[in-house]
């Protein structure tokens, strides 16, 4: 139970550290490259939606029977 525990925490602090830098870092137009985000974001939402439906709509299936 602690190791199941301990991988959904690490996996929580891996997307939230993520997330943090990503928000912290800014990108600079005098840079000769600009600092790009580690994730992009929208994907990761539309990904995430994506899914959520797919298991919502399987639950349902499976539910009905």
């Amino acid at each position: 139970m602690r190791f199941l525990l301990g991988i959904i925490v690490g996996i929580g602090l891996t997307i939230g550290g993520a997330y943090l830098y990503d928000g912290w870092t800014t990108p600079n137009a005098s840079t000769a490259t600009a600092a790009r985000p580690m994730v992009n974001w929208d994907v990761v939402d539309a990904n995430w939606t994506r899914a959520t439906s797919r298991v919502r709509r399987e639950w349902d299936r499976i539910a009905a029977k």
